[in-house]
């Protein structure tokens, strides 16, 4: 098991944002965690990844307690991520975002003086290069990050979360904010990065044609607890998901 989260709790005062939620996730599947607002997905997301503490619950990768643990720590075992609003470097180049989050990836903690003496770091470079050539931003690599596009902008995140080589990869809402071109392309970047790294994808996203798309297996959460958990088909025909989710709408 690559992934496994038992009893998973976050407390915010009496506010209980995350509900003793379990999850297991198997190496190479693409899971997809739905819910409306609210009800605690990038919490759950945050917890995993360190940004936040669990009041209760454990959180164990391949086999080994990693709840409590740093960002970075995480990261460095294998586990990386995108959030909701384009995290980059606006003033650094496109190659430069790229090698920062590939050399910050692979040593914790580091002095950004190393963007002065590069030639020491041949395979971090080689990296972020190759990853810039995957998500298709190689061309732009000397451009300011703050002067891409919108789109660009977001699928360099995903290539900074790439850039670590991560074995887990959390994409939380990628496409938003995309056109429906922006999307389609990033969707299908999103099926090549499972199907050419073999990477194990977590995805939070609130376009329910992306999710039957690219899911294996959903889990659904309201209020802060995990209502269901199954396969596309499974989770598409539950009256209690069709509620929660979509006010009875089918889906």
């Amino acid at each position: 098991m690559l992934l496994e989260i038992e009893g998973l709790t976050k407390d915010f005062g009496e506010l209980t944002a995350v509900d003793e939620v379990d999850l297991q996730l198997e190496e190479g599947e693409s899971l997809s965690i739905i819910g409306p607002n609210g009800a605690g997905k990038s919490t759950t997301v945050n917890l995993i990844t360190g940004l936040l503490n669990p009041t209760a619950g454990t959180v164990r990768y391949r086999g080994e307690d990693i709840t409590g643990q740093e960002p970075h720590e995480i990261v460095q075992r294998g586990l990386s991520r995108s959030f909701q609003t384009a995290s980059i470097f606006p003033d650094l180049t496109v190659e430069r975002n790229a090698i920062v989050a590939s050399l910050g990836a692979e040593h914790g903690s580091f002095s950004l003086n190393f963007l002065k003496r590069l030639t020491g770091y041949d395979d971090v470079a080689e990296r972020a290069r190759q990853t810039l050539e995957d998500m298709g931003l190689y061309e732009q690599r000397d451009i300011k990050a703050e002067s891409l596009p919108y789109g660009d902008k977001r699928r360099l995140e995903m290539a900074l979360a790439l850039a670590s080589n991560p074995d887990l990869l959390f994409l939380d809402e990628p496409t938003a904010g995309m056109s429906p071109e922006e999307t389609d392309a990033t969707v299908d970047l999103i099926e090549r990065i499972k199907e050419e790294r073999g990477v194990t994808i977590v995805l939070i996203e609130h376009d329910m044609e992306i999710i039957f798309r690219v899911s294996d297996r959903i889990a659904v959460l309201n209020r802060g607890a995990k209502i269901a958990d199954g396969t596309p088909d499974e989770i598409r025909g539950q009256p209690d998901v069709q509620e929660a989710y979509l006010g009875g709408v089918e889906i």
